[in-house]
Protein backbone atom coordinates (compact mmCIF):
# COMPACT_ATOMS: atom_id res chain seq x y z
CA UNK A 1 0.00 0.00 0.00
CA UNK A 2 1.12 3.51 -1.01
CA UNK A 3 0.42 6.74 0.54
CA UNK A 4 2.44 9.78 -0.89
CA UNK A 5 2.02 12.63 2.08
CA UNK A 6 2.57 16.23 -0.39
CA UNK A 7 4.27 19.22 1.22
CA UNK A 8 2.12 21.78 2.67
CA UNK A 9 1.41 24.60 0.55
CA UNK A 10 -1.97 26.17 2.45
CA UNK A 11 -1.05 24.92 5.55
CA UNK A 12 -2.84 21.19 5.01
CA UNK A 13 -0.14 18.40 4.08
CA UNK A 14 -2.21 15.89 1.71
CA UNK A 15 -1.83 12.43 2.18
CA UNK A 16 -2.84 10.66 -1.69
CA UNK A 17 -3.71 7.06 -2.03
CA UNK A 18 -4.09 5.54 -5.28
CA UNK A 19 -7.80 3.77 -5.90
CA UNK A 20 -6.73 0.13 -5.57
CA UNK A 21 -5.01 0.75 -2.02
CA UNK A 22 -7.98 2.70 -1.03
CA UNK A 23 -10.07 0.00 -2.10
CA UNK A 24 -7.98 -2.43 -0.54
CA UNK A 25 -7.56 -0.13 2.71
CA UNK A 26 -11.73 0.13 3.07
CA UNK A 27 -12.44 -2.96 1.79
CA UNK A 28 -14.77 -1.87 -1.16
CA UNK A 29 -14.64 -2.96 -4.65
CA UNK A 30 -13.81 -0.66 -7.44
CA UNK A 31 -17.46 -0.17 -8.18
CA UNK A 32 -18.32 0.34 -4.47
CA UNK A 33 -15.00 3.78 -4.72
CA UNK A 34 -17.05 4.72 -8.00
CA UNK A 35 -20.10 5.04 -6.33
CA UNK A 36 -18.54 6.85 -3.05
CA UNK A 37 -17.03 9.34 -5.64
CA UNK A 38 -20.04 9.80 -7.00
CA UNK A 39 -21.86 10.94 -4.06
CA UNK A 40 -18.72 12.89 -2.66
CA UNK A 41 -17.74 10.84 -0.17
CA UNK A 42 -14.40 9.44 -1.80
CA UNK A 43 -12.75 12.56 -2.25
CA UNK A 44 -11.17 12.84 -5.56
CA UNK A 45 -7.67 14.64 -6.25
CA UNK A 46 -6.77 13.53 -9.96
CA UNK A 47 -5.92 10.10 -11.77
CA UNK A 48 -6.31 7.41 -9.25
CA UNK A 49 -5.67 9.90 -6.37
CA UNK A 50 -7.99 10.59 -3.21
CA UNK A 51 -7.62 12.71 -0.76
CA UNK A 52 -7.05 9.69 2.58
CA UNK A 53 -8.01 12.18 5.46
CA UNK A 54 -11.03 13.22 3.50
CA UNK A 55 -11.96 10.34 1.94
CA UNK A 56 -11.41 8.25 5.24
CA UNK A 57 -13.30 11.05 7.87
CA UNK A 58 -16.66 11.38 5.08
CA UNK A 59 -16.83 7.72 4.60
CA UNK A 60 -16.64 7.02 8.70
CA UNK A 61 -19.16 9.80 8.72
CA UNK A 62 -21.38 7.86 6.24
CA UNK A 63 -21.16 4.19 8.08
CA UNK A 64 -21.71 6.35 11.15
CA UNK A 65 -24.94 7.54 9.27
CA UNK A 66 -25.77 4.00 8.05
CA UNK A 67 -25.48 2.57 11.23
CA UNK A 68 -27.62 5.12 13.09
CA UNK A 69 -30.51 4.42 10.81
CA UNK A 70 -30.19 7.36 8.55
CA UNK A 71 -28.89 6.10 5.63
CA UNK A 72 -27.62 7.90 2.40
CA UNK A 73 -27.70 12.07 3.16
CA UNK A 74 -31.33 11.62 1.23
CA UNK A 75 -32.81 8.80 3.04
CA UNK A 76 -32.09 11.55 6.16
CA UNK A 77 -33.80 14.48 4.92
CA UNK A 78 -36.74 11.55 3.84
CA UNK A 79 -36.32 10.01 7.19
CA UNK A 80 -36.18 13.81 8.90
CA UNK A 81 -39.21 14.16 6.76
CA UNK A 82 -41.44 11.64 7.77
CA UNK A 83 -40.75 12.04 11.06
CA UNK A 84 -42.00 15.44 11.36
CA UNK A 85 -45.28 14.69 9.39
CA UNK A 86 -45.16 11.34 12.10
CA UNK A 87 -44.81 14.34 14.77
CA UNK A 88 -48.10 16.20 13.46
CA UNK A 89 -49.82 13.68 12.94
CA UNK A 90 -49.41 12.36 16.58
CA UNK A 91 -50.40 15.88 17.39
CA UNK A 92 -53.27 16.36 15.65
CA UNK A 93 -54.71 13.18 17.40
CA UNK A 94 -53.98 13.82 20.65
CA UNK A 95 -55.64 18.24 20.03
CA UNK A 96 -58.86 16.02 18.36
CA UNK A 97 -58.78 13.31 21.70
CA UNK A 98 -58.56 16.33 23.81
CA UNK A 99 -60.96 18.44 21.66
CA UNK A 100 -63.58 15.50 22.46
CA UNK A 101 -62.83 15.41 25.89
CA UNK A 102 -63.03 18.53 26.86
CA UNK A 103 -66.38 18.82 24.67
CA UNK A 104 -65.80 20.95 21.96
CA UNK A 105 -65.95 18.69 19.57
CA UNK A 106 -68.08 15.97 18.77
CA UNK A 107 -67.85 12.68 15.99
CA UNK A 108 -69.18 13.54 12.67
CA UNK A 109 -71.84 10.43 13.07
CA UNK A 110 -73.46 11.45 16.27
CA UNK A 111 -74.55 14.48 14.44
CA UNK A 112 -75.51 12.89 11.47
CA UNK A 113 -77.47 10.23 13.59
CA UNK A 114 -78.47 13.59 16.08
CA UNK A 115 -80.24 15.27 13.25
CA UNK A 116 -81.56 12.35 11.74
CA UNK A 117 -83.84 12.05 14.54
CA UNK A 118 -84.50 15.44 14.63
CA UNK A 119 -85.11 15.70 11.18
CA UNK A 120 -87.69 12.24 11.41
CA UNK A 121 -89.49 14.18 14.95
CA UNK A 122 -90.46 17.71 12.55
CA UNK A 123 -91.32 15.23 9.18
CA UNK A 124 -93.98 13.46 11.51
CA UNK A 125 -95.21 16.63 13.37
CA UNK A 126 -95.42 18.31 10.17
CA UNK A 127 -97.75 15.45 8.70
CA UNK A 128 -99.87 15.58 11.38
CA UNK A 129 -100.88 19.27 10.98
CA UNK A 130 -104.31 18.30 8.25
CA UNK A 131 -105.59 15.89 11.34
CA UNK A 132 -104.63 18.50 14.40
CA UNK A 133 -106.11 21.31 12.00
CA UNK A 134 -109.35 19.21 11.07
CA UNK A 135 -110.12 18.74 14.57
CA UNK A 136 -109.42 22.29 15.42
CA UNK A 137 -111.50 23.95 12.48
CA UNK A 138 -114.52 21.37 11.73
CA UNK A 139 -116.22 23.53 9.00
CA UNK A 140 -113.40 23.04 6.85
CA UNK A 141 -114.22 19.68 4.19
CA UNK A 142 -112.20 16.93 3.51
CA UNK A 143 -111.30 18.43 0.34
CA UNK A 144 -109.69 21.33 2.04
CA UNK A 145 -107.70 18.82 4.57
CA UNK A 146 -106.55 16.86 1.87
CA UNK A 147 -105.79 19.77 -0.08
CA UNK A 148 -103.61 20.72 2.88
CA UNK A 149 -102.02 17.35 3.19
CA UNK A 150 -101.34 17.77 -0.38
CA UNK A 151 -99.29 20.99 -0.09
CA UNK A 152 -97.28 20.17 3.14
CA UNK A 153 -96.29 16.56 1.19
CA UNK A 154 -94.87 17.99 -2.01
CA UNK A 155 -93.37 20.85 0.21
CA UNK A 156 -91.44 18.10 2.41
CA UNK A 157 -90.94 16.19 -0.97
CA UNK A 158 -88.95 19.55 -2.39
CA UNK A 159 -87.52 19.90 0.91
CA UNK A 160 -86.05 15.97 0.29
CA UNK A 161 -84.78 16.76 -3.05
CA UNK A 162 -83.53 20.21 -2.99
CA UNK A 163 -86.20 21.82 -5.08
CA UNK A 164 -87.07 24.37 -2.40
CA UNK A 165 -87.07 27.86 -3.79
Amino acid sequence: MRIFTELPLDGRAVSRIGGRDLCELLDLSSGALTDLKKRGIAVHLGHDAYDLEATVKAYVQHLRGIAAGWGTADQAVQLTAERARLAKEQADAQALKNGLARGELVKADEVTRTWAEVLRKVRARILAVPSRVRSALPQLTPADVAALDREIRTALEELAHDKAE
